[in-house]
């Protein structure tokens, strides 16, 4: 009878045991979208919401949607220093669908019947804090029935990556929300000034992520700030960006080596990825980089130099 006993649990475990292993593989390997709404939206614009969002998605034919609450901005976006309550109302929205490997983050904002309703956080401020929070190799589309600034979008792809069992590190979220917030103050700030666009800002701090993760956790703040002023430079923001806001990139990097970021494999590449992608999105601001007109004073008497030399031996040549 014993026997019989040990028998049937050892086949219990071995079944319970397969059981939770397939499960386990299933939920790692799930690629299904999830589409987040927010809990203010009217049935109407719920639907309206959907649409929008389904339309962008690479397979509409099955996802999952979860409500994004005033909750959940308390939770992942008040530890940056907002003031959201339970209260607070949700209308931005968001689907996020897992890409190929080694893709990066790529973010589009969509417009709800023919508006963009998203007014203060740009796509590619929505690239780099989700660079910044872990998130790798992701579509991110956002719309919003209303006009609204786009913080409800964020708080639920954070909720979604928690709710599939990818629970981002809450000091990366910290981080990629003050660094949202700090390049979303710069721009607006140098909004309609010469010589200025978001995509550059964000291609510095983008480009500057890369250059951390190449030396590693270890780096130091005065190797960081050695990197900001390089890549301002790179950027041809020198003589826009103010030595305040230089002094916010830095901080908001060194907050970004501090939350672990640099720990990830893949930090590097996702951040190297947005370099490339805001590049592509804006790419007559970035072909102008690479003119005469844009080069530093030094390069410019180095190519003097050379041309003059070049000049001097044809003739003698000749």
């Amino acid at each position: 009878m014993n026997t019989k006993i040990k028998k049937i649990i050892t086949a219990c475990a071995l079944f319970l045991g397969l059981g939770l292993t397939a499960g386990g593989v299933s939920a790692a390997e799930d690629t299904t979208p999830v589409i987040t709404l927010g809990t203010s939206l009217t049935a109407s614009q719920k639907q309206g919401t959907l649409d929008v969002l389904k339309r962008a998605l690479s397979d509409s034919s099955s996802y999952n949607t979860l409500t994004v609450t005033g909750s959940d901005l308390v939770t992942y976006l008040n530890p940056s220093g907002s003031s959201f309550t339970s209260s607070s109302g949700v209308w931005s929205s968001a689907a996020i669908e897992k890409n190929s490997s080694g893709s990066g983050i790529n973010v589009r904002i969509l417009n709800y019947n023919g508006q963009n309703n998203i007014t203060t956080i740009t796509a590619n401020q929505y690239r780099n804090a989700a660079v910044t929070a872990g998130i790798t190799d992701a579509n991110i589309y956002v719309t919003s029935a209303i006009p609204i600034d786009g913080s409800g979008a964020l708080a639920g792809i954070y909720k979604a990556y928690a709710k599939s069992g990818e629970k981002l590190n809450q000091k990366q979220i910290t981080a990629a929300q003050d660094e949202l917030n700090t390049l979303s103050g710069i721009t607006k700030e140098n909004k309609g000034k010469e010589g200025y666009s978001d995509a550059q800002l964000n291609n510095a701090v983008a480009g500057a992520k890369k250059e951390m993760a190449q030396k590693g956790s270890n780096i130091t703040k005065n190797q960081i700030i050695t990197i900001v002023n390089n890549q301002i430079e790179n950027n041809n923001l020198t003589n826009v960006i103010t030595n305040e806001q230089k002094q916010q990139i830095v901080n908001i990097l060194v907050e970004i080596r501090d939350s672990g970021a640099l720990n990830s494999s893949s930090f590097k590449q996702q951040a190297s990825q947005a370099m490339s992608a805001i590049q592509k999105s804006a790419k007559g601001i970035f072909a102008k980089l690479n003119t005469s007109e844009n080069r530093n004073a030094l390069q410019k008497l180095w190519d003097a130099i050379v041309n003059f030399f070049t000049s001097l031996f044809s003739s003698f040549s000749k």
